[in-house]
């Protein structure tokens, strides 16, 4: 399972849709929190991810830790790995998608992540974290491939904060071979298979050359 956020990670209004992903999950909730993206952002912004998320689950009745996986010595340390290799629910929050991307690719936590997946465990994604889930992403400068669990498909976080101006570049830019896929505010899109299903306080936008559709919470079909 995969849950892409657009934005509002270990927020109060994001309680409700954390605890339906627990819900889903094959056991007692185990939630590793990273908070990679922010790796260049400073030891205190990194504090604040960690602390803001353990106190968002342990709020929630989950088991929760927050691993200082922060640049790509940390993503290859083998204690950092064996630890996300015990969770069952994985958690990126927001910054810098091309850092978490590199950082992450061919690391011992990133097989981690994969293997939790393959144990039928959730990977869920905020912002940047749920835009580098898809086959690529629109950085600064240009396009960059993503971990392509969407194939065909980009992840864009904030949907319904970003100006309709820069929406409608990227839509152009994409050309006839990405599909975007919006994601509101406090709003997860949930992919269980080839299942998906909005869920949250807002909606998911499904945008190409033939399409612009917007669908509230429920399923959808991509």
């Amino acid at each position: 399972m995969l849950a892409l956020v657009g934005s509002g990670e270990y927020l109060k209004d994001m309680e409700k849709v954390d605890l339906d992903l627990m819900g889903r999950l094959p056991g007692p909730p185990k939630v590793v929190c990273l908070p990679t993206a922010a790796g260049r952002e400073g030891p205190k912004r990194i504090d604040y991810w960690s602390r803001l998320g353990m106190n968002h689950f342990s709020h929630l009745g989950a088991e929760v830790e927050a691993l200082p996986v922060i640049d790509k010595e940390s993503a290859n340390d083998s204690a950092m790995a064996h630890a996300v290799s015990k969770a069952n629910f994985v958690y990126l929050s927001g910054g810098k998608p091309d850092y978490l991307y590199e950082t992450l690719k061919d690391s011992l936590v990133w097989t981690s992540i994969v293997g939790v997946l393959e144990k039928g465990g959730l990977l869920a994604g905020c912002s940047a974290g749920a835009m580098i889930l898809g086959e690529a992403f629109y950085g600064f400068p240009g396009w960059k491939a993503g971990f392509n669990f969407l194939p065909g498909m980009t992840i864009i976080p904030h949907f319904d904060e970003i100006p309709e101006s820069m929406l409608e570049s990227v839509r152009l830019t994409a050309g006839d071979d990405l599909k975007l896929l919006g994601i509101e505010r406090n709003t997860a899109l949930i992919k269980s298979g080839e299942r998906y299903e909005v869920v949250g306080g807002g909606g998911v936008t499904v945008w190409d050359n033939s399409r612009k559709d917007r669908y509230p919470a429920g399923l959808l079909k991509i």
